[in-house]
């Protein structure tokens, strides 16, 4: 190697290492003008973090809690077991009484549960109410309500209602009614064909 090679390869880590140092003097500056933004913003992601995180097993006990009361509730039905499962969990508790009013067919409990705050127990209970009475006008005041789970449902069985009282133009007017889209019209159409003449 020639002492101009030399010289040339010394320059150009000096280039090199004064790059390097420039770069680090620009680190440091905007370490300086930013550190209270910058510190600020990595305090806040690891706050985020652990807040969900406690959040999260927060939520996680609660089920946990929630599951265990709802288990004593079925296990022994008694008024302190709902008196805990209502302060852990109003909603699961409305729903094991719907379902407990179902399978007993208890028409009370269903009309308790028609005024509840919760709107899908609510309509669940009204709809159970009017099919349990066999009642033509609260199937069709039910089937009325844009908001319906079982809308179709409710006309169907008026419609079946009218069948037995052999007022077949209605109950095919009724079945007329039931949604195309319903998992329920072909059920209907084959009542009109078959079962209404």
């Amino acid at each position: 190697m020639s002492l101009k090679e030399n010289i040339d390869m010394v320059k150009e880590e000096l280039n090199s290492e004064e790059k390097f140092f420039e770069s680090a003097v620009k680190a440091e500056r905007l370490w300086e003008k930013y550190k209270t933004v910058i510190i600020a913003g990595v305090v806040g992601v690891i706050a985020v973090v652990a807040i969900s995180a406690v959040n999260d097993a927060k939520k996680e006990s609660d089920a946990v809690a929630s599951n265990q009361a709802l288990s004593t509730l079925q296990a022994d039905p008694s008024a302190a077991a709902e008196a805990e499962l209502a302060a852990l969990n109003p909603k699961l508790l409305r729903v094991w009484k719907f379902s407990t009013a179902i399978a007993e067919n208890d028409r009370d409990a269903l009309e308790a549960l028609k005024a509840s705050d919760d709107a899908i127990i609510s309509d669940l209970a009204a709809y159970e109410v009017a099919a349990l009475q066999s009642d033509a006008a609260q199937l069709q005041q039910y089937a009325s309500s844009q908001q319906a789970i079982y809308k179709d449902l409710a006309i169907l069985e008026n419609a079946l209602l009218l069948m037995k009282n052999d007022q077949t133009e209605q109950a095919h007017q009724k079945l007329s009614l039931v949604s195309q889209d319903s998992p329920l019209y072909k059920v209907a159409k084959s009542l009109m064909h078959y079962g209404v003449k």
